[in-house]
C-alpha cells in the first residue's frame, strides 16, 4: 500500500472524527502534534485547558480566504480528535498572529466535557466579532452570533475572551467606529482612510487614535451589549482579557498617550463587565512611536486574584533595544514595578504570553529571531510575597524552521503549548512540555 494512500485514508479518517494526529518528533513528555488541515496553510493558535480537556483552535487558510477550527483532546494534549470547522460562513475568517481565534472552556458540575466558547475576527460587508459555543466536546457548534451591534460601521477586531465562573463569554476589541464616523463626516473615502493612527502631518498621534476604542460586550445569562470602555487605543496590538474570581474582570491594551507615547493600559470590572474602572497605566515605558508596533499584552489572573501582566515595549538611549517585561496587581489599580523577562539575547523579543501552572507558578512564552531563524521559547517564572521574581530556565519550541507566536495552557498533563511553524505554507504544532 502506497504512503499517498495510507494518508489519504488517515486524512478521511480525521475528517470522519475517527481518527486522532499520531505523535511525532518525541519529547521528553510525549510528542509533538501537528495540526494541519489538509490543502491549507495553517497558523495563529489559541488554547485552553481544564484539567485533562485541551481545546487549540486556529486558522486555515488557501487562496487568501481562512476558516476557523477547533480540535480537542481528553487526555491532558496527548492525542487529539478531528478538527471542527467552528465558522459557517466559508472563507470569513480575519486572522493573524495578533489576531487569532480565541477559545476558552467552561465546566458545569455534571457535565461530562467543558462548554467550549469560540471567538474570532469575521470579514464581511463590515468586520465582525463573532461567538460560537459546543456543549458536546467541540464535536458541533451552534449557530454564531454578532457580538458588535447591527450596522456597525467601520473596522474593528484584535478581539480577546474570558469565560466567567457562570459560563458567560466576555470580550474585548479594538473598534474603528468613531474613526469612520468622523472621515464620513470629513467626507473621506474609504481608498483614501488610512488603516491605522499615525501621527498627523503636524501633531500628536494619540489625537487621531481618539477615533479607536477599546468595546465590550458579552452572551450567556448576563449578557451585556456592546459598549465603548475607552477612546485612544493603539490599532492593531492585541488585547487581553481574564476573568476572575465572582464577577471580576481585567483587561489590558496598548493605548496612545500624548507624545505618542504607547504604554499598556488597564482596567477592571467587578460587576461582569456591566461597568469597567477608569483606564490606568501598567508602567510609564516612555516609547515613543508614530505607529502600531503590532505587539501587546498578556495576562492571567490568579486564585487569590492578583493579576500577573506582560507586554513588550522598548528601552530608549543611545541603542534601543527591545524587552519584554512582568509585572502584577493585588487591587487592579496599582501595578508593581517592572521586571524584565529575561531572553535569548536578540535586540526584539516579541509576542509574550502568560499562563498559570498547575503548581501556581507562571509559565511566560514568547519569540525572537537568533541567528536569521525564528525561535519560540518558554519559562517558568515563580513570584513571592518576600522575594523577587525568579525565572527558570529557557526552553526551546522544537521547531525544523521559524516558530513563531507561541500560546500556552496548564492541563492535568503538564503545560501545554502551541505554535506557529513554516513559511507559506504553515503548520499549528503543539505539546506537552517540561519545565525545569
Amino acid at each position: 500500500m502506497s504512503r499517498r494512500y495510507l494518508k489519504v485514508l488517515l486524512v478521511a479518517a480525521i475528517a470522519a472524527g475517527l481518527a486522532t494526529w499520531p505523535a511525532a518528533a518525541p519529547l521528553p513528555d510525549g510528542g509533538v502534534v501537528a495540526f494541519d488541515v489538509p490543502g491549507r496553510a495553517d497558523a495563529t493558535p489559541s488554547v485552553a485547558a481544564e484539567q485533562a480537556f485541551v481545546a487549540v483552535a486556529w486558522g486555515a487558510s488557501a487562496d487568501g480566504k481562512a476558516d476557523v477550527f477547533v480540535a480537542t483532546s481528553r487526555d491532558g494534549g496527548r492525542a487529539f480528535g478531528a478538527p471542527v470547522q467552528v465558522n459557517r460562513t466559508p472563507g470569513e475568517g480575519r486572522l493573524g498572529g495578533e489576531l487569532p481565534p480565541r477559545v476558552a472552556l467552561h465546566k458545569v458540575a455534571g457535565q461530562a466535557v467543558p462548554t467550549v466558547t469560540v471567538l474570532w475576527n469575521a470579514r464581511g460587508a463590515a468586520t465582525g466579532i463573532k461567538v460560537a459555543r459546543s456543549t458536546d466536546g467541540g464535536l458541533t457548534f451552534t449557530a454564531p452570533i454578532d457580538l458588535q451591534s447591527d450596522g456597525a460601521i467601520g473596522d474593528r477586531g484584535w478581539p480577546a475572551l474570558a469565560v466567567d465562573d457562570r459560563g458567560d463569554a466576555h470580550a474585548v476589541w479594538l473598534d474603528h467606529r468613531g474613526l469612520a464616523a468622523r472621515r464620513a463626516a470629513q467626507g473621506e473615502t474609504a481608498k483614501t482612510a488610512r488603516h491605522g493612527h499615525g501621527a498627523p502631518a503636524n501633531g500628536d498621534s494619540s489625537v487621531m487614535a481618539q477615533g479607536s476604542s477599546l468595546f465590550y460586550a458579552s452572551s450567556g445569562t448576563g449578557a451585556v451589549k456592546e459598549r465603548e470602555i475607552t477612546a485612544g487605543v493603539c490599532y492593531c496590538c492585541k488585547t487581553a482579557l481574564a476573568a476572575g474570581r465572582g464577577r471580576m474582570l481585567v483587561a489590558a491594551w496598548r493605548h496612545v498617550y500624548p507624545g505618542d507615547l504607547r504604554d499598556i493600559a488597564f482596567a477592571i470590572s467587578r460587576d461582569g463587565g456591566r461597568s469597567f474602572s477608569a483606564p490606568s497605566r501598567v508602567s510609564e515605558d516612555g516609547w515613543a512611536i508614530n505607529g502600531c508596533p503590532d505587539d501587546g499584552p498578556a495576562l492571567v489572573v490568579d486564585a487569590g486574584g492578583v493579576t500577573h501582566i506582560v507586554w513588550p515595549t522598548v528601552i530608549g538611549g543611545d541603542e534601543p533595544v527591545g524587552a519584554l517585561f512582568y509585572a502584577s496587581s493585588r487591587d487592579g489599580q496599582r501595578f508593581t514595578p517592572r521586571v524584565r523577562i529575561p531572553t535569548l539575547g536578540s535586540p526584539k523579543p516579541m509576542h509574550p504570553q502568560i499562563a498559570l501552572a498547575a503548581d501556581g507558578t507562571l509559565v511566560v512564552a514568547w519569540d525572537e529571531l537568533i541567528d536569521g531563524r525564528r525561535v519560540a521559547a518558554l519559562r517558568r517564572l515563580t513570584v513571592k510575597a518576600d522575594a523577587a521574581p525568579a525565572f527558570g530556565e529557557v526552553v526551546r519550541l522544537p521547531s525544523q524552521g521559524n516558530a513563531s507566536h507561541p500560546v500556552l495552557a496548564s492541563s492535568s498533563a503538564g503545560v501545554f503549548t502551541a505554535w506557529t511553524t513554516g513559511g507559506d505554507d504553515s503548520q499549528v504544532r503543539a505539546g506537552l512540555m517540561r519545565l525545569p
